[in-house]
């Protein structure tokens, strides 16, 4: 599908501005064709939030000689979006940015500006998926060399007794779902390009270990970090788990199964233990969806407590990957499918605002938040946290949320 380069693109702002969110369309009430959310397609609503957050970051996130930018997995997660966004609607704005982004951090030699390999922080090699898909497109080798010096960071990275990453050299001893994220996919697809099949293994035990240590089968929902030492004062005392299901969190962790997915061959051992585990996550997303908005709460299970609120990242987070994991036939379409399609429903009429401008914004995002170094992990810490509009922890799994519900409400059989 190409969608042109004018600022109208498919339709115009004045519609937009004038749309009122309450009149939301669905499947049912339309004749043949494209199902529209609030008036626009959901690839739609990817194009209009891309071009919208290009233009509020403008060179904001590319480096500069005493700049403010910085190697941030954030950055990652936004250009890899736009990279996604680009393979359905084939506009190379959407390159150009990504490489003017990623590129500059990235020397001729493959050096990364910033990056600080002894941290053995996880976050810092999320980017390294963009680097990876330039790598792709533009065969520069600088792509390849800055991708292999973050492989390397694996090699040394400090791990628990059972064999587990540490999520930083900062936080011993702990496995958080986003790192998970934050290092699984990359792990995986840099060993399906450069023929390494043991890391598969390696990859698959990062993701069955924390699985084991902190999922609750009771709710069906995963807690946001596991302490092997049991030293933290967040941590458990038995078990090691921080005390709460936090939305985002989870939200990593399913990401990092269907994206590492697309690189595990089928023919690998672990594949099964990995779909599993994706199966237990989805059943227990779909059974905290708040049933009135579709939309899923900032700690997870806990949706009628004073303060707690309707959080837009994990919200994108559990669409996108729901989404992809039924195009994928990983999950069933007749269970998941309503799931998917409130969820981005609500998404589009509760927490997508748009400027008199035309430009749409994503509301309701948690600024940030993590265990340790005054951080309890309690109920209160949670949605005490900022909450902000248009972080790009929503807004790229936004985009690319947009792209799987365009593929599965366009695929046959709908």
């Amino acid at each position: 599908m190409n969608i042109p380069i004018s600022p109208a693109r498919s339709f115009c702002a004045s519609v937009f501005i004038s749309l009122t969110f309450a009149s939301l369309t669905t499947a049912d009430s339309l004749p043949p064709g494209p199902v529209r959310f609030t008036g626009a397609t959901p690839l739609e609503w990817s194009v209009r939030m891309a071009d919208a957050e290009m233009a509020r970051r403008g060179e904001s996130l590319t480096w500069k000689e005493g700049g403010a930018a910085k190697w941030d997995y954030t950055v990652g997660l936004f250009t890899l979006s736009l990279l996604k966004l680009n393979e359905s609607v084939n506009d190379p704005r959407y390159v150009r940015f990504s490489e003017t982004t990623i590129g500059s951090f990235i020397t001729p030699d493959g050096a990364i500006r910033g990056y600080k390999p002894r941290d053995y922080n996880l976050d810092n090699i999320n980017s390294g998926k963009a680097a990876l898909a330039l790598y792709q497109l533009t065969k520069e080798e600088r792509y390849r060399k800055a991708a292999e010096l973050l492989r390397k960071q694996l090699d040394t990275q400090p791990r628990t007794v059972s064999g587990g990453f540490w999520h930083k050299q900062r936080y011993p001893n702990q496995m958080w779902l986003d790192g998970i994220f934050m290092a699984g996919p990359f792990y995986a697809q840099y060993a399906k390009l450069f023929d390494d099949p043991a890391a598969f293994d390696d990859v698959v035990k990062q993701i069955t270990l924390i699985d084991a240590h902190t999922y609750d089968a009771k709710t069906g929902l995963f807690y946001h970090g596991w302490d092997e030492s049991r030293t933290q004062s967040w941590a458990n005392a038995e078990t090691g788990t921080s005390p709460n299901f936090w939305g985002r969190a989870i939200g990593w962790y399913a990401m990092a199964l269907v994206d590492t997915l697309d690189f595990l061959p089928t023919q690998h051992l672990g594949r099964e233990q990995v779909i599993a585990v994706l199966r237990r996550l989805a059943d227990g997303v779909a059974r905290h969806q708040d049933p009135k908005t579709g939309l899923w709460y900032q700690v997870v299970d806990q949706g009628n407590r004073t303060g707690n609120y309707l959080e837009a990242t994990a919200s994108s987070m559990y669409v996108y990957a729901l989404a992809r994991a039924v195009n994928r036939g990983y999950l069933s379409r007749d269970k998941y499918e309503p799931v998917i399609r409130r969820g981005y429903e609500g998404i589009v009429r509760d927490l997508i605002k748009v400027d008199k401008d035309g430009k749409v914004n994503l509301t309701q995002c948690c600024s940030v938040a993590g265990l340790g170094y005054g951080r309890d992990g309690s109920y209160e810490y949670y949605v005490r946290e900022p909450i902000v509009s248009n972080d790009l922890k929503g807004v790229g799994p936004f985009i690319l949320a947009g792209v799987e519900v365009e593929k599965m409400l366009s695929s046959k059989g709908r």
